[in-house]
């Protein structure tokens, strides 16, 4: 698999990530190791947690299965604080808190260190340089390697990566942002993305396959084993299927029938390929579901294809976010 730098860092990743955000809940251990093998015999490299999933299993089901499985020198494993459990107060950007969820995380993966440390969510609460702080103390103690961050807007994301690029030397350089990011949800393009851009973040989209309805499953109803038939995910898969969606899934499936191809391929190709993007991470169930998405590889969409995908997918992109000057 093709490897790429993450950001503007010397971390190469694979340019395919692989989400553990239903292990330890609906992915059992022997899918999650079935997962894991497959993904790392096709040269994946990135692997995606945070301390929340599965109440933390997730992470500690990683952790088994490295150290059975897989050469944690040959994984660039990325997790995640900030995002708590309480109903008040959902995230919480502290020094105390996130250096704390941090060490609880090195303890559950069974390492001593992550490759990326991101912070889940901005807090309102926490001044930002005080978060910030955390993820200098994460690098310059070797607990993490690089550090990003994770659902910040446009100006949050500009102003976090400008206070880290201030005191250069002192402060890590942001290497990520971890941002959902689709034909179905493309908000990041407005200013999350060009501001990533222009400080040389790099962009790691979460559900690039539109929470599974860019699959094309959902077209004749919704399938009784699909995560929007299911009590917990059916709410999470809900907003996207809309008559706009629909639009776009159809679209999807003409340029795939055209392509000789699936539209999950031609969906996750787009994605990957879109300026700023490094790695989208991909949340398989199992190995079947896997093995669709790694047969990516292969695949560039012609110039032809992409913009009518852009075309039917376009957002409304409105002041002040386009030049005035074209207004």
């Amino acid at each position: 698999m093709e490897q790429r730098h993450l950001g503007r860092t010397g971390l190469r990743v694979s340019r395919i990530g692989l989400g553990t955000l239903t292990w330890g809940r609906d992915v059992g251990e022997q899918d999650a190791a079935d997962l894991l093998k497959a993904f790392w015999g096709a040269g994946g490299t990135l692997v995606d947690t945070a301390d929340v999933y599965g109440g933390g299993e997730a992470e500690y089901l990683l952790g088994q299965l490295m150290e059975r499985l897989v050469p944690r020198r040959d994984l660039v494993i990325a997790t995640k604080a900030g995002s708590v459990p309480d109903r008040d107060r959902r995230f919480d950007g502290s020094r105390g808190h996130l250096l704390h969820a941090l060490d609880a995380s090195l303890e559950r993966l069974g390492t001593d260190y992550v490759d990326l440390w991101q912070v889940h969510a901005f807090d309102r609460e926490t001044p930002l340089e005080e978060t910030l702080q955390a993820l200098d103390i994460a690098v310059t103690s070797g607990r993490a390697r690089y550090a990003g961050i994770s659902n910040f807007s446009g100006w949050q994301l500009a102003k976090a990566g400008t206070w880290q690029l201030a005191a250069p030397g002192t402060r890590t350089r942001l290497a990520s942002t971890q941002m959902e990011y689709s034909l179905l949800q493309r908000g990041v393009e407005r200013e999350v993305l060009p501001a990533a851009l222009d400080l040389g973040i790099g962009l790691l989209p979460s559900s690039p396959l539109g929470r599974g309805v860019l699959t094309g499953k959902y077209r004749q109803g919704t399938p009784a084993d699909s995560r929007g038939a299911s009590e917990g995910l059916s709410a999470f898969v809900a907003p996207y299927l809309d008559e706009a969606a629909s639009r776009i899934v159809d679209a999807l499936a003409i340029a795939a029938d055209g392509l000789a191809a699936t539209p999950l391929q031609v969906a996750l190709a787009w994605v990957r390929d879109r300026p700023g993007v490094v790695a989208p991470i991909v949340g398989a169930r199992n190995a079947h579901q896997l093995a669709a998405a790694l047969s990516v590889e292969a695949l560039s969409l012609p110039d032809e294809i992409c913009q009518a995908l852009d075309d039917v997918s376009a957002p409304v992109h409105r002041y002040p976010d386009q030049d005035w000057s074209t207004l």
